[in-house]
């Protein structure tokens, strides 16, 4: 019997009330020279495992998801996703085994899922473990603090203390004069403006984009801008201004952004004859002009985008990046001879918002289709990347990619013969908008970003290293100090020529404790520190931003070893978020659970009817606290209730005869809900 065969053999059939359990990989910080012991981590789905928890369990270092090669040399497996607990008996090398504790309080006959298509008996997977001498971990427990060394002194007693202020003991040393985790929207003020990405205009709820975030924005547009033009797509401008009397063509499309919409009353002192709207968003600017140039099938599909600002008037509070009345946006427009071709590129679109997100930012995003309320007005459906903040629990819309149908074709009058002959009626185009805003760089900041400052992802930031010689004294000879000086200028040209994007700091009018605080504050996923000991040793000191670990790298594996180290960094910052908010999205069936889970700052899923009356009942009734009291109004606060966030695409099964989590209906699908941005 092959390995495949006998683990075949303990499974069982599918139950719809399995429990889920997740089958992780880490592989440890190793020496190159030695093979890597993995560990798999055998936990329900419902249980966070930390890094620092399996690290201390296993006795290990440094622990973190493995990647695909790990699994082609190892368990003898092509890719992550392939991997399940059967391949364990292929490997000939050592490994650890943690198991949730978690699991003791599950009965032995229950039913785990551990892939899509395989499940086992609690029972028999324990004792299929066994002959591996699986470690058990408590997961719920902190590791054991570390104890400093080289250092005698005991800790003061103002040390034990808890602060209930958000202020930072160290906030002179470091820039951020508020704790992320106790003024969050104190904090996300002064990240933005201390760590240079905007300042604030004059004009309430605009900014001005520094170079920092504006680099960003220039990156997402060259990786986007390559995507859609694979598919045809050409860039194109049209006026930011537009007419009431094409404005209120669609009065439907335009009644959702009726409040925001900004008016031109005046040139001078004159009023003019007929107010000129700032578009919001640009269908009724386009589409006249594109009923004009479709004259026949052959001139579709017609494929248009553009790069330019909209200007919404929001009266609510504006926060910078997430909700401002100026911003820059790319709106994509096109128009196709089938309804097919149309949806194929909505859904082609929203992979690649995904990839913005995920391969650019270290962001992960849920990607789903919005609910009919919740839907672009005038449009049929609407698609979507849904993201989470941590630390407030929040759901926010990254992007958006809608199928409006022929609905606008229609008002706007643009059809053209049909292919099949004239005997055939007209074909009313059907068309697409899409776009994405400059919100995703708060996005990207509040999540990565800690209380040193900015955390900026390798792909998209302005500088990925910066070069700070140090260990110059008074008396360091003039000698040392220009080789010192002139071998990290070296460094520094070494990694330009390799496509780094690097600076040095070479100010001596600050020393190096400011410079380090300074670029950290900035978010420079890189430091490298080159002092008289690298010089003499060949090697340079290299800083990571996002968890501040130290090496050394020879100089002569310079080209090499920077790139692996900022690819390293995106990694471990999509990890990182992911699992924050893979454990923040649980399951729930229940109204009595409701409630609860989405106090702990999780987003839903829950099975829903599909009902609008019903959609507006969980937001009402979620808006309260675990007790039933309802929160304080906050004009200055988002919604304490629980909206639709999306359908995901990502379906759990239903039950037969599911219900819907508030109503007696029979639901139709999983629903995504949370307090939202």
């Amino acid at each position: 019997m092959s390995i495949e065969d006998s683990f075949a053999a303990l499974c069982v059939s599918g139950s719809n009330d399995a429990l889920s359990v997740k089958s992780l990989v880490f592989k440890p910080k190793t020496p190159k020279t030695a093979t890597p012991i993995p560990i798999v981590v055998v936990a329900l789905q419902t249980t966070n495992t930390p890094s620092p928890i399996i690290a201390s369990a296993s006795n290990t270092k440094e622990p973190r998801l493995a990647r695909d090669e790990l699994f082609q040399s190892i368990f003898k497996v092509e890719k992550a996703q392939d991997f399940h607990l059967g391949n364990l008996q292929n490997i000939e090398n050592e490994f650890v085994v943690l198991l949730d504790s978690n699991l003791n309080a599950v009965d032995e006959k229950a039913v785990l899922q551990l892939t899509s298509d395989k499940f086992i008996s609690k029972g028999k997977l324990l004792e299929y473990l066994n002959q591996f001498k699986p470690v058990e971990v408590d997961f719920s427990k902190a590791p054991e603090p570390t104890t400093a060394k080289k250092s005698g002194k005991k800790p003061s007693a103002s040390s034990n203390k808890t602060s209930n202020t958000s202020t930072l003991d160290d906030a002179k040393l470091i820039g951020i004069t508020v704790d992320k985790a106790k003024d969050f929207p104190g904090w996300y003020q002064q990240i933005l403006t201390k760590g240079e990405m905007l300042d604030y205009y004059d004009v309430s709820g605009c900014y001005i984009l520094r170079p920092g975030s504006y680099f960003i924005w220039e990156q997402i547009q060259h990786w986007f801008d390559a995507k859609i033009k694979s598919l045809g797509v050409q860039n194109a401008y049209f006026p930011m201004f537009v007419s009431s009397r094409v404005l209120e063509r669609e009065k439907d499309h335009i009644e959702g952004f009726a409040p925001e919409v900004a008016w031109v009353t005046k040139a001078g002192s004159s009023e003019l004859e007929e107010p000129i709207a700032i578009r919001p968003t640009s269908e009724t600017v386009m589409y006249p002009y594109y009923a004009k140039w479709i004259q026949s099938y052959r001139d579709l599909p017609l494929k248009l985008n553009q790069w330019n600002s909209v200007v919404r008037w929001e009266f609510k509070h504006p926060q910078p990046f997430l909700r401002t009345r100026e911003f820059l946006w790319q709106e994509g427009h096109t128009a196709h001879l089938t309804s097919e071709e149309a949806q194929e590129e909505v859904l082609q679109i929203l992979d690649f918002y995904e990839g913005i997100y995920n391969e650019l930012l270290a962001v992960p995003v849920v990607k789903g289709k919005k609910t009919e309320h919740e839907k672009f007005a005038g449009g049929v459906f609407t698609t979507t990347c849904e993201g989470y903040i941590p630390q407030t629990g929040r759901g926010i819309q990254g992007a958006t990619s809608h199928f409006l149908g022929q609905n606008f074709s229609k008002m706007f009058n643009f059809s053209v013969e049909n292919p099949l002959g004239s005997e055939h009626p007209k074909i009313f185009a059907y068309q697409n908008s899409w776009g994405l805003s400059t919100r995703v760089i708060g996005v990207m900041v509040m999540i990565h970003s800690d209380n040193k400052g900015l955390v900026v992802p390798p792909r998209v930031s302005q500088y990925q290293a910066v070069i700070v010689p140090v260990g110059i004294t008074s008396k360091t000879s003039d000698e040392n100090r220009a080789k010192i000086n002139k071998t990290a200028q070296h460094i520094e040209s070494r990694l330009i020529k390799a496509g780094i994007r690097a600076t040095g700091d070479y100010r001596d009018n600050y020393n190096p404790g400011w410079k380090f605080a300074n670029w950290e504050l900035k978010g420079v996923p890189l430091r490298l520190e080159f002092g008289p000991k690298d010089l003499s040793e060949g090697q340079v000191t290299v800083v990571k931003r996002n968890d501040s670990k130290r090496m050394t790298v020879k100089l002569d594996e310079l080209e090499a070893r920077i790139p692996e180290i900022l690819e390293d960094i995106h990694e471990e910052l999509f990890v990182a978020a992911k699992q924050k908010f893979d454990s923040h999205r649980v399951i729930v069936d229940e109204w009595k659970d409701f409630v609860h889970a989405l106090n702990q700052k999780n987003v839903i899923l829950s099975p829903w009817c599909g009902v609008e009356e019903c959609e507006e009942d969980i937001k009402n009734s979620s808006a309260q606290k675990d007790d039933g009291e309802e929160f304080e109004q906050d004009e200055k606060s988002p919604s304490m209730g629980a909206k639709s966030l999306c359908i995901p695409f990502d379906q759990p099964e239903l039950k037969p005869n599911q219900k819907c989590v508030k109503c007696h209906r029979k639901a139709v699908n999983y629903c995504m809900f949370g307090r939202s941005y």
